[in-house]
């Protein structure tokens, strides 16, 4: 295998080649920082490794059965590729995935199918379909001991024993490295529309999202923007708070459903509806939380996403700081939060609101001192805590593979 160059970067061809570059790492007491094309590297507690494992050269799909729904796609496949792929046979991946260039200050396309399954990343339609999690049917990856190991194959229910897929997707590369994924795929909404509501403030956002969630509409998306962010989205064309209820499929079907749910929600201050092309570009948008991101007004504050129930959406924003900037997707199960600037990022505040309420909070963008100083991924604390070590120590007893990324010590 290609031996690491002067600057301790190893750059793979082939799952022997990553297999190699553990057991020199397993030999020397060396970690490595597992990269695909750095999109996400500044998210997570900041590290010193010794090496740097660079998968973007394990690149290219390597199955595609259309009529069986399923892909096959070596780790550090781009994901734009994948999903020109699909768009051309009429698919596309279900849940969504999030670009996280745009609040991290990277370019956007840089993501990789296996960095997007290694952080169980999900837009707004995991409300309808699930989370990568959900859609990830087997893998090749290579553990902390240097050795090859699989799990799934090419179907939903394929599952004896640890369901390892489960596993690695979230643990952001620290108890494997995959080499190969298998991903379950959907038809591509025919076409979509928006329902936007105007001018409601977050209680009454809350009640309008439950109930449209609750209906027989079939929603794929729910979000709500408060005035001074529904301003910075191109399309809404008005400086009023907004609450954004998508609906997807043929088009006849999407038409009969808009109007039934603009029927449900009334009376509503105003309401508007957006045509396909506008539809997509706001998505887009919520999707890759851009009204926040790093070349916003926002984009020096730090940046948490809050995941909790729905109800407790209130709840949580009223525990935190006033003069946060923020907005709600996954019809308020999911809060992106951008406090004022402090020495710990906002983290006591929020730290309390999720123990007080429940959820969970990660700080996504945060200058490297904050990050190193406060739990950037939801505390692993009493009997969680030991679980974690002892399923990192299953699959990487050494500490080699990104350790302490997600939490101190593990």
């Amino acid at each position: 295998m290609p031996q690491p160059a002067m600057d301790d970067h190893f750059k793979p061809r082939d799952r022997n080649d990553v297999e190699a570059a553990v057991q020199w790492a397993l030999g020397g007491g060396k970690s490595l920082e597992i990269i695909g094309h750095g999109s996400k590297r500044a998210l997570g507690r900041p590290a010193q490794y010794d090496a740097t494992l660079d998968i973007s050269a394990l690149s290219g799909v390597t199955l595609y059965e259309p009529q069986e729904l399923v892909l096959s796609a070596k780790a550090g496949t781009p994901l734009a590729e994948i999903d020109a792929l699909l768009a051309a046979q009429g698919q596309a991946l279900a849940f969504e995935p999030m670009d996280y260039g745009p609040v991290l200050g990277e370019p956007e396309g840089r993501s990789t199918i296996g960095g997007v399954i290694a952080a169980n990343l999900s837009g707004p339609r995991r409300i309808k379909v699930g989370t990568a999690r959900d859609h990830f049917l087997g893998l090749t990856a290579v553990s902390g001991r240097g050795e090859t190991f699989k799990s799934g194959g090419r179907v939903v229910k394929n599952v004896t024993g640890y369901d390892l897929c489960k596993l690695l997707a979230g643990s952001w590369g620290t108890l494997g490295i995959m080499t190969d994924v298998t991903l379950k795929v959907l038809p591509q909404p025919e076409m979509e529309a928006t329902l936007i509501l105007f001018g409601l403030n977050e209680a009454e956002a809350g009640q309008a999202m439950a109930k449209a969630m609750g209906s027989s509409f079939d929603v794929s998306g729910a979000a709500y923007l408060p005035d001074y962010l529904a301003a910075r989205l191109d399309g809404l064309g008005r400086s009023e708070s907004a609450t954004l209820l998508r609906l997807e499929g043929v088009k006849p079907a999407v038409a009969h459903r808009t109007e039934g749910l603009e029927r449900e929600l009334r009376p509503c201050p105003a309401m508007a509806k957006l045509d396909e092309r506008l539809s997509r570009q706001l998505w887009r948008a919520i999707r890759d939380a851009a009204p926040l991101g790093a070349d916003t007004e926002a984009g020096a504050r730090p940046l948490w996403r809050i995941s909790a129930a729905p109800s407790a959406a209130s709840g949580i924003v009223a525990r935190i700081s006033p003069a946060s900037q923020l907005f709600f997707d996954w019809a308020g199960g999911l809060i992106w939060v951008a406090p004022p600037a402090t020495p710990d990022c906002g983290a006591a505040a929020i730290r309390r609101a999720m123990a007080e309420i429940g959820g969970h909070a990660t700080l996504v963008r945060g200058p490297a001192a904050a990050r190193a100083t406060i739990d950037v991924f939801e505390p692993a604390d009493g009997a969680l805590g030991a679980l974690t070590k002892r399923v990192k120590e299953s699959f990487d007893p050494k500490g080699v593979l990104n350790p302490g990324r997600m939490w101190a010590g593990i």
